[in-house]
């Protein structure tokens, strides 16, 4: 926790005042923060609409500096000639991991029509075996979500999906009677105007639909506001390429999915966010910049 975090930074001899933690929520510890004239950056991950708020505080204070890491819908492509267990076992991980709290999840998955069917049906059936539970216990594959009011949220849109005519192939209901569990739930036949397509939901839910053409895909992954991440599986490295080249994201994974390097920045485009964190150019956010001219 931050707290810890805290105490170790007292423990190492930081001088007092180059690290502080303040405890609180967002309208009161957040807004002071925004607010007060002896900050000069903010930053902040976490919700899109949250962010907002905190980038109009910042202007409205001091027009101080602001950089948001923020939510995400990010597309996996799959094509045909992709190997087929290693992109069901991919998708798996992009979107269960941590019950799917994860700003990178890959909730959208957009597979090769000549596969689709056969992806569906392995898909459903390695989510069939992901075990819910207690984070605690080595068997458990997926914990809880991290509140009732996320949990709520989830579910809500779990509904959603169904009444707006997706095909509900697995999931979608709560494990046990206590906690917030959330079975593994995979959406097919699912258009990119539904909400679940379209909106972020933070949870173990995924939508799984089905493309023909490159030049199809590349147009539907890029609709919508966010653009944190993508992924493209395929042999062909020209697709990859002008996959890398035409997908608006600020990290594009090939063959792969939440692979991460401490030096490689992150960040989005679109809402997804503002300014980049790791790496050298995380620095510039923190860095202020002055000329000087001498004359003698």
């Amino acid at each position: 926790t931050a707290l810890r975090m805290a105490e170790l930074v007292r423990e190492a001899g930081f001088p007092p005042g180059v690290f502080n933690v303040v405890p609180g929520y967002g309208p009161t510890a957040g807004g002071a923060v925004t607010a007060h004239p002896g900050v000069d950056k903010v930053t902040f991950t976490g919700s899109l609409e949250v962010g907002k708020i905190i980038q109009q505080a910042c202007a409205k204070a001091s027009l101080k500096r602001c950089s948001l890491e923020l939510g995400g819908k990010s597309p996996l492509v799959i094509f045909k000639d992709a190997d087929l267990d290693h992109a069901v076992e991919t998708a798996h991980q992009g979107i269960f991991f941590n019950a799917g709290q994860v700003c990178t999840a890959s909730s959208r998955v957009y597979v090769e029509d000549a596969i689709y069917d056969e992806f569906v049906a392995r898909s459903v059936a390695l989510a069939k075996t992901r075990k819910v539970g207690d984070p605690t216990h080595h068997e458990t594959d997926q914990g809880p979500q991290v509140s009732d009011e996320q949990f709520d949220r989830v579910m809500g849109y779990i509904e959603k999906g169904k009444a707006e005519g997706a095909t509900l192939a697995c999931g979608g209901k709560r494990v046990g009677d206590r906690g917030y569990f959330v079975e593994p739930t995979i959406f097919t036949e699912v258009s990119d105007d539904m909400t679940i397509a379209k909106e972020e939901i933070f949870g173990p839910v995924v939508c799984v639909m089905r493309f023909t053409d490159v030049d199809e895909v590349i147009h539907r992954a890029n609709s919508g506001n966010f653009g944190l991440a993508a992924a493209v599986l395929t042999k062909d490295i020209g697709k990859a390429f002008r996959f890398i080249d035409e997908v608006r994201a600020g990290t594009v994974w090939v063959n792969c999915y939440n692979e991460f390097l401490s030096d490689m920045p992150f960040g989005g485009f679109k809402e997804s966010g503002v300014g980049r964190d790791n790496g050298e150019y995380a620095l510039e956010l923190y860095t202020e910049i002055k000329s000087v001219i001498i004359r003698t």
